[in-house]
């Protein structure tokens, strides 16, 4: 996994989000600068799915800027697209292909090739590696969920956003994408997680969705 450069930022400014005619957040504001954590909060409908696919581009917000270093973050979506990853419910894999061949793809779409050595690393901290040549279809909940994950390590990102990524791991897989999520912090990066259950996160900052649902009632009103 390739160090990234320290200098990144990303922030969000009055941004507010409508999904099927409701208004889900008003008047959300966030920064993140390199090496930190964000935890998003808040019970089930509150908006923390949502905020994460707006944060990806994959959603147009209703009012307000992000910004990446400062510039409009979505002025150029491919670029934008190409500085994150996002892991959402569903694992994403390629049900057809083995597990090395989905790593593969994965960096692939980043550009990059990897051999033998390179796979191996990805591989090997997810606990996969004698799973490398079995077709994803044959994996279990547990084992799809690792492989999903190994998306973030096929290709560097400064910004990884993350939607219960813990869910079907087990303690040694967990403790394993902890490991992960800290190399990623020390070498720059940026992590925005959304959970329900623990992650080692250190000096993560936390930011409640339904904080900024109350506000979204209030503009309804008004």
């Amino acid at each position: 996994m390739g160090a990234m450069e320290p200098t990144h930022s990303f922030t969000g400014a009055a941004l507010a989000c409508r999904r099927g005619g409701r208004l889900v957040f008003a008047g959300l504001d966030f920064a993140l600068a390199a090496g930190q954590a964000l935890v998003l909060r808040g019970p089930n409908g509150s908006g923390k799915s949502s905020l994460l696919r707006l944060m990806a581009g994959l959603i147009r917000a209703e009012a307000g800027v992000l910004a990446w270093d400062g510039q409009d973050a979505l002025d150029d979506r491919e670029t934008h697209a190409g500085r994150l990853h996002f892991v959402g419910h569903l694992d994403g894999t390629k049900l057809a292909l083995t597990v090395a061949e989905n790593i593969q793809f994965w960096a692939r779409l980043r550009g990059m090739t990897l051999d033998m050595a390179a796979l191996t690393t990805i591989i090997e901290p997810l606990r996969l590696m004698r799973l490398a040549a079995v077709p994803a279809r044959l994996l279990s909940a547990g084992q799809r969920r690792r492989l999903a994950l190994t998306r973030l390590i096929a290709a560097p990102a400064p910004l990884w956003l993350l939607d219960e990524p813990s869910v079907g791991l087990d303690d040694e897989s967990l403790a394993a994408f902890e490991t992960l999520l800290a190399a990623h912090r020390a070498g720059g990066g940026m992590v925005v997680a959304a959970t329900h259950t623990a992650i080692a996160l250190p000096e993560a900052r936390e930011l409640r969705l339904d904080a900024f649902a109350r506000g979204a009632d209030l503009d309804l009103i008004a």
